[in-house]
């Protein structure tokens, strides 16, 4: 017997509540992918707070790193990727380059100096990014056989590729909510 899980337990509830014309399965479905969306939110944030810095500080450092070799951005750069202010951007950057973890780039000027990851940077980025993957894997693991997770894949890609298709991309970088 599958273990029920906490919208299998409500929905019938809930979609009681509904009006009329509400898919039980689609409810359930959009339910789930929000739930586990933020179930993941949280183990973001448990890593983070292991690794002793902030989820936006993690998310600061994974645009950095997905850019490549040199491993730098603008902060106009940085605060597009991220969807944030140029303030917030600034606070996050002084705080990361007094934590040493990105640096200015050398020869730049004014506002548009780009900043780079540091080698302490790249390895706080790559410790924090290891443990959050071995913690998906054992998770994915225990829930899953790799046929299971395969299916998985192509039933959220088919998804994923219909909902871009009908409201448009969305980052590529993990943006919890709360930032």
């Amino acid at each position: 017997m599958e273990p029920i899980d906490s919208v299998g337990a409500g929905i019938a509830t809930w979609t009681d509540q509904m009006p009329p014309g509400v898919d039980p399965e689609v409810e359930a479905a959009r339910q789930r992918i929000g739930r586990i969306a933020r179930l993941f939110e949280r183990l973001l944030e448990r890593v983070a707070d292991e690794q002793q810095i902030t989820l936006g500080d993690w998310e600061a450092l994974s645009v950095l790193q997905r850019s490549g070799p040199p491993y730098e951005r603008t902060p106009k750069q940085l605060a597009d990727a991220l969807a944030l202010t140029s303030g917030t951007i600034s606070v996050r950057i002084e705080r990361l380059t007094r934590a040493g973890l990105v640096e200015p780039v050398p020869a730049a000027d004014g506002r548009s100096r780009p900043v780079r990851l540091t080698a302490r940077g790249r390895r706080h980025w790559a410790e924090a990014t290891a443990r959050r993957t071995a913690e998906e894997l054992r998770l994915f693991d225990a829930a899953l056989d790799r046929d299971g997770l395969a299916r998985l894949n192509a039933l959220l890609g088919g998804l994923l590729s219909r909902l871009e298709a009908e409201l448009g991309p969305v980052s590529q970088h993990d943006q919890p909510r709360i930032r």
